[in-house]
């Protein structure tokens, strides 16, 4: 798993347009009129979509490898007022919660555990750290959607204080991803130097089935799946981009 060391740097720089309001409305509609006391994000990045579900008297939790996305989030937080504990770790790792009502996983972070074997580390995991009745919910990409409109593909994006250009490569098995990304920004808003990194990332994603599969042998039950933030549509792998998993604790 990458750990965003440089990336922290300009990640919400290029994510300002990000959905990060309708992940929120998604995750309202499943737990409304529920006592939500205690919440984890797993793979919080800069802390957009923590804070955002921040409310009085809920205790909140950040978790993700990357000590530079941590330390944005927790600026933020700072600068909001808000109250959430940030906690630098390893997902395939999880440890140290436990009665925690919602446990929620957006913005691709499930991509990232690409081994069948780690995807069932984290689940019982997180199983393990629900409270009875609690709810997990994350998203991954279909794999249509890796296939037709990811990977042999290239990006680019320009701005006047940060450009990109992103190569999307296929793996060996299906649903497999190389990304390849240069990043420029600008180092003030009075220079006009800028600054390179590179990154490289390596994502995966599975059949519905797997999910389904290995959440089931983690114990969870009623495992609902929806796609492309849509309610009321039914769900379809094929024309969805985005697949929501929701399954609660037994």
């Amino acid at each position: 798993m990458t750990s965003y060391e440089n990336f922290a740097l300009v990640y919400d720089r290029l994510m300002k347009n990000a959905p990060y309001d309708e992940w929120l409305q998604f995750t309202n509609h499943f737990i409304k009129n529920k006592q939500i006391n205690s919440v984890v994000d797993l793979g919080c990045g800069t802390g957009e979509i923590t804070l955002r579900l921040a409310e009085q008297n809920r205790q909140l939790f950040g978790v993700d490898l990357s000590a530079d996305m941590l330390s944005i989030a927790e600026q933020k937080a700072i600068d909001l007022a808000k109250q959430v504990n940030w906690i630098k770790q390893d997902i395939r790792e999880l440890e140290g919660f436990t009665n925690i009502d919602l446990c929620v996983s957006y913005c691709d972070v499930i991509n990232y555990i690409t081994a069948e074997e780690d995807l069932d580390r984290v689940f019982h995991h997180v199983y393990e750290s629900l409270s009875d009745q609690g709810i997990f919910i994350f998203d991954v990409h279909s794999m249509e959607h890796v296939n037709k409109n990811l990977t042999n593909q290239t990006f680019t994006y320009t701005a006047e204080d940060v450009a990109y250009i992103w190569d999307c490569e296929p793996g060996e098995c299906d649903g497999e991803m190389y990304h390849e990304m240069t990043f420029f920004y600008k180092n003030s808003t009075k220079s006009n130097t800028y600054t390179r990194i590179e990154e490289s990332h390596y994502q995966r994603t599975f059949p519905v089935e797997t999910y389904v599969d290995l959440l089931t042998q983690a114990n969870f039950s009623h495992i609902e799946l929806y796609g492309d933030f849509s309610i009321e549509n039914e769900f379809s792998e094929q024309d969805s981009e985005r697949i929501f998993i929701i399954a609660r604790k037994k």
